[in-house]
């Protein structure tokens, strides 16, 4: 039976209350001598247990192998030159030659701006395999899980 802090008494319910700056267990005739700090208890749901083992799908993006070709005939169709491309998507001119050469891959943020003023592909996407993961917070978590996921990689 839980006793109060402050008179000793033993009491089938305590309450916490700050008394003098300090938090104490206290009795129901003793918490008028301080402020009772209201705690207010989760409601109890049924938990469903979640599956130990994670698996994500990641989506990786690329610039696919022919993009100088492609950015190139692009460009030609709408009669234009290297430089009006250049400053109609805010880039520098030898940007632009070089990536119709091949000589310089361009970045995703580059390669979608040429994609939608050319109105042309050149982004592909990938989704690499499921990756299992084990989610190391679950208590419910075994050395077998352990054990399958090593064996299945």
């Amino acid at each position: 039976m839980p006793t109060c802090d402050m008179c000793g008494r033993e009491s089938e319910k305590v309450i916490d209350a700050i008394v003098e700056g300090t938090m104490l267990n206290v009795c129901e005739p003793c918490s008028k001598f301080g402020r009772v700090i209201a705690i207010k208890k989760p409601d109890i749901e049924k938990i469903e247990p979640q599956p130990r083992v994670k698996t994500t799908i990641e989506i990786i993006e690329s610039i696919i192998d022919d993009y100088s070709e492609k950015v190139k005939n692009a460009r030609e169709k709408l009669n234009m030159k290297q430089i009006d491309l250049a400053r109609q998507i805010a880039e520098k001119e030898s940007t632009i030659h070089s990536i119709e050469i091949g000589k310089l891959k361009p970045t995703l943020k580059l390669a979608r701006k040429l994609e939608q003023f050319l109105r042309i592909n050149i982004i592909e996407k990938e989704t690499e395999a499921a990756k299992k993961t084990l989610d190391f917070q679950d208590k419910n978590l075994t050395i077998g899980d352990l054990i399958n996921v090593k064996k299945s990689k």
